[in-house]
């Protein structure tokens, strides 16, 4: 079963700024985490309630960073971006 997928602000206004190329593969990205939320890597520390999943675009890597909410089968989509400063950038909220 899928889960449903909701965007923070941060996403939403990354995801605005990519190229459309780039915004398709992301859109296949979110299709796969919405299917199997578990598929990503979860942190450590201080982002320890993120789960990553990375792929490739462009011949780029790139990061799409997730939570989520089993008891509502709601996925968060908190950020996406390369993975140059990807984590500096979501520690600084």
């Amino acid at each position: 079963m899928s889960y449903t997928l909701k965007q923070t602000r941060r996403f939403a206004r990354a995801y605005k700024k990519l190229h459309d190329n780039v915004a398709a593969d992301v859109d296949a990205a979110t299709d796969v985490v919405a299917s199997n939320p578990a598929i990503g890597e979860r942190k450590k520390g201080d982002l320890a309630d993120l789960l990553v999943y990375k792929f490739r675009s462009q011949s780029q890597f790139y990061l799409l960073g997730y939570t989520v909410d089993v008891d509502v089968q709601l996925v968060y989509l908190e950020a996406v971006g390369p993975h140059e400063n990807f984590y500096r950038d979501l520690k600084r909220t």
